[in-house]
């Protein structure tokens, strides 16, 4: 069955901007990821808040996704821009628009 995660990352003040720049280079490393269906990032009205949505085939393939050498280094650079996480949640999708047949 699909896999899904919704998380809120809660930047370093005055920050978002930098770590949303390095989420968007983790969407860009996951192009080459099969087992990724889509991953987006987003903010919201709260000044240091940034939301990423994933898809992914199972969660075996979000768990193989985080062991590359590249992104295990990008995730080092972006953790001190993370002040806090919260409000994740993993999901089981069933379908919907977007989603391949």
């Amino acid at each position: 069955m699909t896999y899904g995660l919704i998380g809120k990352f809660l930047a370093q003040p005055g920050r978002r901007d930098e770590l949303v720049g390095y989420l968007l280079q983790a969407a860009e490393l996951l192009g080459r990821d099969q087992g990724c269906i889509q991953y987006l990032v987003s903010s919201s009205d709260e000044p240091e808040a940034v939301w990423v949505s994933e898809i992914w085939t199972d969660q075996a393939a979000h768990d193989a996704s985080l062991e590359p050498d590249d992104v295990r280094a990008l995730i080092e650079k972006a953790r001190p821009l993370i002040a806090g996480m919260s409000d994740q949640t993993q999901l089981t999708i069933h379908g919907g628009k977007g989603l391949p047949d």
